[in-house]
């Protein structure tokens, strides 16, 4: 049984309080927030007690953290943690400075205790067979790679101030995606940004509407935040194989998600049309 102290209660943090009850060899023995009303909600509803930093990483029945806090308290929750001995999970980002980020990293290696970043999508079992497809080669050679995501409401503006903004606070979660499924790092990024939906998030000084594209190696992704969430791949079918032999994707994988994509009309050399995955809701 692993003991957790949270630190965070609110929007993602109920989300982990939830994950952490409901797991068989996990316990939610604290929850430490600065909005002690909201603590006390969220630990009300599993069971788990209501303390601060200090007594949180002296406490020795507590074996992990994980960190849901605001972005700009990870980098200090993370250190204080690692030092304490107390293997870590913390939300993305680290930290909105590469450098801040870096020197976290360095504490926990120095202090020999676990770093987990929250990058949840690679282990939905979505997107987990939809990667195993690529390199398996199902597909044929991928060239295009277009992720679209969109929350399903804005956040609250008291979130978006101290976020990071949406490159990295969410996009970040298709930056990710994009390095794992491609397995190439993009060479060139070209960015277009504004605020079309919410005035308040750019009086806040972010955007919510925005599209990127990577030109790596050997091909090119794309992406833009939207609703819903959606992942295609254009690719080469080989001359070599038949419109039949290719396989149809039709079945749908595990949870909601599904596949779709129409078989190719000759057994030469062409384009086929964009395979498209269409996940459930992951997060």
């Amino acid at each position: 049984m692993i003991n957790i102290c949270q630190f965070g209660a609110g929007r993602i943090g109920a989300i982990h309080a939830g994950n952490i009850a409901r797991h068989p060899d996990a316990r939610l023995q604290m929850i430490v927030d600065v909005d002690r009303a909201a603590a006390e909600s969220l630990a009300g509803r599993y069971g788990a007690a209501i303390g601060d930093q200090a007594a949180a990483l002296a406490d020795s029945a507590v074996d992990a953290v994980v960190i849901a806090s605001s972005t700009d308290t990870h980098a200090d929750l993370i250190e204080a943690a690692a030092r304490a001995g107390k293997a870590v999970f913390c939300e993305k980002p680290l930290d909105l400075d590469r450098s801040r980020a870096a020197a976290c990293l360095a504490v926990a290696q120095e202090c020999g205790v676990p770093l987990m970043v929250g990058f949840n999508r690679r282990f939905d079992p979505n997107f987990a067979r939809f990667e195993q497809h690529i390199r398996d080669g199902r597909i044929g050679n991928l060239e295009l790679l277009t992720i679209t995501s969109r929350d399903p409401a804005p956040p609250p503006i008291s979130y978006v101030r101290v976020s990071g903004g949406l490159f990295r606070d969410m996009m970040i979660h298709d930056f990710d995606m994009a390095r794992w499924l491609s397995g190439e790092e993009p060479v060139e990024v070209f960015a277009a940004a504004g605020v079309l939906i919410d005035p308040a998030i750019g009086e806040a000084g972010d955007v919510d509407t925005a599209v990127v594209t990577l030109p790596a190696k050997s091909r090119c992704i794309s992406f833009s935040n939207g609703m819903p969430r959606r992942i295609a791949v254009s690719s080469i079918i080989s001359s070599m194989q038949s419109a039949t032999a290719r396989p149809r994707w039709s079945a749908a994988p595990t949870g909601s998600g599904r596949w779709r994509s129409p078989t190719p009309r000759s057994s030469r050399c062409k384009r086929a049309a964009p395979l498209q995955f269409e996940p459930g809701d992951t997060g």
